[in-house]
């Protein structure tokens, strides 16, 4: 496999497969091939959309945000005191300034009370705070041990910005501090990427929704955790839709689709009931990743399904049905595919030395919940494809390489949404 083609280039021979054959005729990808892979299979962010600043909070900007005009767009006191004109004792003149006024010019030796954020006069040589000032009988007299320094506690025009700077690069992810920056500099809307539509289906019989876990049945972990960590990523969930163990159940949901990705839970393997592959088959997908040389979660898959009816792109993850071998699907394949279809930039996974011996599989890449201490990654128990107990307390994913890794050998690090 490519990692680094674009989704439409042909793939090399025997390398990305039609699900029937994949079906039977696996060749597991390394972790980083899988990984990068889910990144690049995408050859651009969604399109861009101009949103309100309400609407985009959690989208990724699609262009670089350029101020709008002057931060401040005036000279505006940094203290509540008086404007003053020249050196001092001063005239006091006016019944202040306050924030959103439009005060009138200071004539020589003359001040003006002032609030913290309103206008500064012209003619204002400084502002003098309160604590250092004394008015007595008409007078303002300075009271503090130092002369004020010339513009002293006065904040001038395109302080923090010219207009036309550029404030923040595209791809930056609109938080709720970017929200306020936006709205300082001017702006209504935001030029910001669609964020991925995402359908997440549940399929096994042997998951209960509600209520303990009884007569062979399991509680459902992955319909409550999956989609708020895929929002996290800049997608979209729609809704989550449990599906039996039935062949044409799954067709039938995987028609009635049209999200940008659909994400899968079970039936990636060879078992009985799992029809996920002959369900793509039929359905015309395309296989780029077909089960991921990692522990746990190795039989996790990635494919493009035929084109939505409006021509976009889709693509469907799919991802074990045991819970942390799913979230190890999520790192690997979900994750990097909607963070780039949202248009948030990629950044180089952070490393971290082993604080002791780190253990490993013998041929694949593990991703190993690990405390992270001063010392380095220390592995977290519960650890089991089944668990998350040791997910919950853990503080990242460590990428282990086959083999285990050394005390003190750095390992890379995957987010551990909270």
């Amino acid at each position: 496999m490519n990692p680094t083609a674009p989704a439409e280039a042909p793939a090399a021979p025997g390398r990305t497969r039609t699900p029937d054959s994949a079906h039977h005729h696996r060749s597991r990808t390394t972790w980083d091939e899988a990984h990068a892979t889910a990144r690049t299979c995408a050859p651009a962010p969604l399109p861009a959309v101009a949103h309100t600043l309400a609407d985009a909070l959690g989208c990724a900007l699609a262009r670089p945000l350029a101020a709008l005009t002057d931060l401040p767009s005036f000279d505006t006191s940094a203290m509540d005191g008086w404007a003053v004109a020249g050196p001092g004792p001063w005239r006091l003149h006016g019944a202040g300034v306050l924030a959103g006024a439009h005060p009138a010019p200071l004539e020589p030796r003359t001040a003006v009370p002032i609030a913290t954020g309103a206008p500064v006069p012209a003619g204002a040589t400084a502002v003098l705070r309160r604590e250092h000032g004394l008015a007595d009988a008409g007078t303002l007299h300075l009271t503090a041990p130092r002369p004020l320094a010339p513009r002293g506690d006065i904040r001038p025009r395109g302080q923090e910005c010219a207009a036309g700077e550029a404030l923040l690069p595209a791809g930056t992810p609109v938080t709720p501090a970017v929200l306020g920056l936006a709205a300082a500099a001017g702006y209504d809307r935001l030029p910001v990427h669609r964020r991925p539509t995402v359908d997440v289906l549940l399929l096994g019989d042997e998951l209960l929704h509600s209520g303990l876990p009884r007569a062979g049945r399991v509680r459902d972990a992955l319909g409550p955790m999956l989609p708020p960590w895929l929002e996290r990523t800049g997608a979209r969930v729609r809704g989550v839709q449990p599906i039996p163990d039935e062949l044409d159940a799954l067709q039938r949901a995987l028609a009635a689709t049209d999200a940008d990705v659909v994400v899968t839970t079970g039936s990636t393997a060879a078992g009985p009931v799992d029809f996920l592959h002959t369900a793509l088959a039929r359905a015309g997908a395309r296989l780029l990743v077909d089960s991921v040389a990692v522990r746990p979660g190795h039989p996790m898959l990635l494919a493009h399904l035929p084109p939505a009816p409006d021509g976009r792109a889709r693509r469907l993850v799919g991802l074990p049905g045991n819970p942390l071998a799913a979230v190890a699907g999520v790192a690997t394949l979900a994750a990097p595919l909607l963070t780039r279809l949202a248009g948030h930039r990629e950044a180089p996974l952070r490393t971290t030395p082993a604080a002791v011996a780190l253990p490993g599989h013998p041929h694949d890449t593990r991703l190993l919940p690990v405390h992270l201490t001063p010392e380095g990654a220390t592995p977290a128990a519960f650890d089991g494809p089944a668990m998350l107990r040791g997910l919950t307390l853990a503080d990242a994913l460590a990428v282990v390489p086959p083999g285990g890794a050394a005390q003190e050998a750095r390992v890379r690090l995957l987010g551990v949404p909270r």
